[in-house]
């Protein structure tokens, strides 16, 4: 990952650059709302589209309708970092226009749009503080923690960690169960009302679904086109701060602005991955400034060169972090366990 050419050595230097570029990205906020309209509507318009496709493919060829799944992810997806866009209030000028879009959308993406928006902002205010983990986050321990553990803890740890928990296990849990209910927020009735009333909605709609239906479009289209895009977003979340060389710090010696532009990377994807990403791998940007549009974020790198080479992580890279899990405190680095085993050698 190349960051050398954009990270200062002293940490002074890098705290006041990171607060520097927030004034820099602020010209970058407003969004155009007529643009906004049309990224919504080219992606909501092909999903219904494809789910249409695919419902009557199921009276030609069950595979094909399994087949169509697939694109209905990749739009279900964009649907979801468009939702994502809704909840920082930076896709509309108009804050009710925003929440009420995503609310339509959260039924969509299975997600109770005022939860999933109050735990996103815990995580971006948070995210890198090593005292405020466990909301809208992975679970990373350091590694004193990790010795610390008892043998259990440990394979509990690790079990947590493997790619076949994260990333087969997690997205349905997250998705099918841990979304239907405010986990983080249970004592407020506020949320209590938004995920109950999603649910409900959400049980509505299947219900027609299954009455027109039957069980075949439920079992051929919606499951494993939510489950795909739901394991690609879990993949796209992990890489965004599960990097060797992010931040994380005490509560003491962090800082809000550092931990968003150095504790987040800029995936390098395609262009098309990029399209049906919302542009969310370039990260390290939108967690510095969260209220600039996903369709700006490219203009931001065009015009400022530097911020592109920060913390960049090609697909090949990201595949390697899969193997990092603690954090080594003195190193200020992510370590696999293999490694981990090393420095206790």
């Amino acid at each position: 990952m190349n960051i050398a050419s954009a990270f200062p050595t002293e940490q002074t230097d890098k705290a006041k650059s990171a607060k520097e570029w927030v004034s820099t990205l602020a010209k970058f906020r407003e969004p155009n709302t007529a643009r906004s309209y049309f990224e919504l509507l080219v992606t909501a318009v092909p999903f219904l589209g494809l789910w249409a496709a695919a419902w009557a493919a199921l009276s030609v060829s069950y595979w094909l309708a399994l087949a169509l799944s697939l694109p209905i992810a990749a739009f279900l997806l964009r649907l979801f970092t468009i939702q994502h866009d809704c909840g920082h209030g930076s896709l509309f000028k108009n804050r009710k226009v925003s929440d009420w879009v995503g609310r339509a959308l959260g039924v969509v993406t299975l997600t109770p749009y005022d939860v999933w928006r109050r735990t996103h902002a815990i995580h971006h205010a948070s995210h890198g503080n090593l005292a405020k983990r466990g909301i809208g986050d992975i679970v990373t321990l350091t590694l004193a923690e990790y010795k610390a553990l008892s043998p259990l803890g440990k394979l509990q740890y690790r079990i947590y960690r493997s790619p076949f928990f994260l990333f087969g296990f997690v997205p349905a849990y997250l998705f099918f169960i841990q979304q239907r209910f405010p986990v983080g927020l249970m004592t407020t009735g506020k949320y209590w009302f938004s995920a109950m009333l999603t649910n409900l909605v959400i049980l509505c709609v299947l219900g027609l679904i299954y009455a027109f239906g039957g069980v075949a479009p439920l079992l051929l289209i919606f499951l494993p086109s939510t489950l795909l895009a739901a394991t690609a977003g879990m993949w796209l979340f992990y890489v965004q701060h599960q990097f060797e060389e992010t931040t994380w710090d005490h509560n003491e010696n962090w800082d809000l602005h550092d931990a968003a532009l150095y504790g987040s990377s800029h995936y390098i994807l395609p262009s098309w991955v990029n399209w049906f990403s919302a542009n969310i791998g370039i990260h390290h940007i939108h967690h510095l400034y969260s209220r600039i549009p996903f369709y700006r974020l490219p203009e931001v790198l065009r015009e400022n060169a530097e911020l592109a080479e920060i913390n960049r992580m090609t697909i090949r890279e990201s595949f390697a972090s899969v193997r990092l899990h603690l954090w080594d405190e003195t190193n200020k680095r992510l370590l696999s366990f293999r490694e981990a085993r090393s420095l206790a050698a």
